[in-house]
């Protein structure tokens, strides 16, 4: 199987045709290995953050945030990922890794394993438990329906099957690069920290930064110190409100939606109050909004501080993930006042990390790269107010109840449940009965898929006797399925819906707006690269999110990651 890049990127780019990278990195990649190399990579991913977001609410942006990264920086207005489930940690594997699911073989935020007969979360692991006794997933309070799945509560990048740009800097730098990487949600850290570097990730049980014995058997002397700070502590009974007047904002005047979601004690409307620090909501609050960010940045300055990066000739990589922007668009949605204004505080909080790397490492001795996991689409409500009447949510619960697959089970003679789990993206069939009742595989799963594309709402059901057989027309959309799938991991058959249609209901909790789809507004995300005397420009030409791995590796001087089919961003070497 190989996986190709997309033919829309090759029309006018001879790497794309089929140059070899060797060749380009001779063309281009002279000046970067014979010029000084940045004392630190600065990686930061801002999940769910759609492409054309920054630029959609400029008018709130202040200086040297995003307005540092368009204007002195390369921005990258044209990329979109290639492969079709477009999730966390699908999404923070593939900028890590450079490379499609289908090869680093995280398809989805959960999986069903056959094998072991249950849900899988994308880096559990039993063998490595979290340093902080009772830090596992709060299941009662938990807002992500992929961290309510998870039942296990060891964590660790083992599941991750291709290198990182952080494992091959380890490798190239004879181990002597520091490598880390930090965020709110654990699977934002642990695949940017790859299998070398350390991780470390925001517990809402205990409202501290912990991580895995994977990576430590104690704690460093600064985590503890900071986590005995308590700085979660200090947003006891504040509450998110506006940067600016209200009435300079896109969506000002349109705070009180019926169809965003009311998170229990937080609310539609603004101030959205973070209440008492004993509420057993409290710490899940912090992540609905900038704090959970803020909280992200301050862990992370401390970090670089005490571990001394970028202080030596030997390149350091820092991985920041930001979270709550994704948070922000489950529950209010892309278009909505608190995404404005959550832009409008994320982007205080780069100002704020660009000018302490500044201070500290200084930022031309700093590659910046800046993207996002997946973009984020419109919620239904908003696209009815603005005229576009065919967005609906569908109703995965009732698929084996539904007349098309009454129709399967009767064919085959089947009385009991065919559809076993339906687990973003794929559905899962009652295998173990098909073979009791000596039934052939393909012919079910095939049956299945005819039937529910005849569902309004679905736009394509393959099969994974079709993906695995590459028994498909050669089309974008069947090429980005393929690229997402890994035989030991997905499930049955692939389900995408029509544009504009969406699942609300996660392991009930109902929420405005749900990413995922291989559609644009969910592949579509910003590539800025900024920092090391980087010239200014502003590049419109299609490329993927995996091309910075490359890119990274290239500037490094080193070989790119295991399964990497990124090309490497000539803006950034031939300056």
């Amino acid at each position: 199987m190989t996986y190709a890049t997309n033919s829309m990127s090759s029309m006018n780019n001879p790497v794309r045709a089929g140059l070899p990278i060797a060749a380009l990195l001779l063309l281009l990649g002279a000046s970067a290995w014979a010029g000084e190399q940045p004392k630190l990579v600065l990686q930061i991913t801002v999940d769910a953050l759609r492409g054309d977001l920054p630029g959609r609410y400029s008018g709130v942006l202040g200086d040297g945030g995003f307005q540092y990264l368009m204007e002195q920086g390369i921005w990258y207005t044209n990329a979109h990922y290639q492969h079709a489930n477009t999730e966390t940690i699908v999404g923070h594997a593939s900028l890590a890794t450079g490379t499609v699911p289908a090869a680093h073989g995280m398809v989805a935020n959960v999986w069903f394993d056959r094998e072991l007969d249950r849900l899988v979360y994308n880096i559990e692991d039993p063998d490595y438990q979290l340093l902080t006794v009772g830090a596992d997933v709060n299941a009662k309070t938990e807002i992500d329906p992929t961290q309510r799945a998870a039942k296990v509560e060891g964590r660790s990048p083992n599941n991750i099957l291709s290198s990182t740009v952080s494992d091959e800097m380890a490798v190239h730098f004879g181990g002597r690069s520091k490598l880390f990487a930090v965020s709110v949600k654990d699977r934002g850290a642990v695949s940017m920290a790859g299998h070398a570097g350390k991780a470390f990730w925001f517990s809402k049980a205990s409202g501290e930064f912990v991580t895995s014995n994977y990576y430590y058997e104690q704690y460093p002397g600064w985590v503890n110190d900071w986590n005995r700070r308590k700085p979660a502590a200090r947003y006891a009974n504040k509450s998110w409100t506006l940067i600016h007047p209200q009435a300079m904002y896109l969506f000002g005047d349109a705070d009180d939606r019926e169809y965003e979601t009311d998170f229990p004690g937080f609310g539609r409307t603004f101030p959205h109050n973070y209440g008492a620090a004993d509420n057993k909501y409290f710490t899940t609050k912090l992540t609905l909004g900038p704090a959970g960010d803020e909280l992200t940045l301050d862990f992370a300055k401390t970090l670089l501080v005490n571990e001394m990066l970028g202080k030596d000739d030997v390149p350091d990589y820092l991985s920041i993930s930001f979270s709550s922007t994704d948070y922000v668009g489950h529950l209010f949605g892309a278009s909505s006042l608190e995404a404005e204004d959550n832009i409008a505080h994320l982007d205080r909080t780069l100002a704020d990390l660009f000018a302490f790397v500044d201070k500290e490492v200084g930022l031309k001795n700093t590659l910046i790269v800046l993207s996002a996991d997946h973009g984020q689409p419109e919620v239904p409500g908003y696209l009815h107010e603005v005229g576009i009447n065919n967005s609906h949510y569908f109703d995965t619960e009732a698929l084996d109840k539904t007349p098309a697959i009454t129709a399967v089970k009767k064919q085959f003679g089947i009385r009991d449940e065919l559809i076993k789990a339906y687990f973003q993206p794929y559905l899962y069939l009652n295998n173990d009965l098909i073979r009791e009742k000596g039934l052939d595989q393909a012919k079910v799963e095939h049956a299945v898929a005819s039937e529910l594309l005849k569902l309004k709402g679905v736009e394509y059901a393959i099969s994974s006797t079709e993906l695995r057989t590459n028994n498909l027309p050669n089309t974008l959309m069947t090429q980005s399925i393929l690229k997402n799938f890994n035989p030991k991991r997905s499930g049955d058959i692939y389900l995408a819906f029509e544009p504009n249609v969406f699942i609300n209901d996660f392991d009930g909790l109902t929420v405005a707006s749900t990413h995922g789809s291989p559609w644009r507004y969910d592949t579509y995300v910003p590539v800025f690269v900024a920092g090391a005397g980087l010239p200014a420009m502003t590049v419109s030409r299609p490329v993927t999110p995996y091309d910075i791995a490359a890119t990274t590796a290239a500037w490094l001087g080193m070989k790119p990651p295991s399964g990497s089919i990124g090309v490497v961003l000539q803006e950034v070497m031939e300056d």
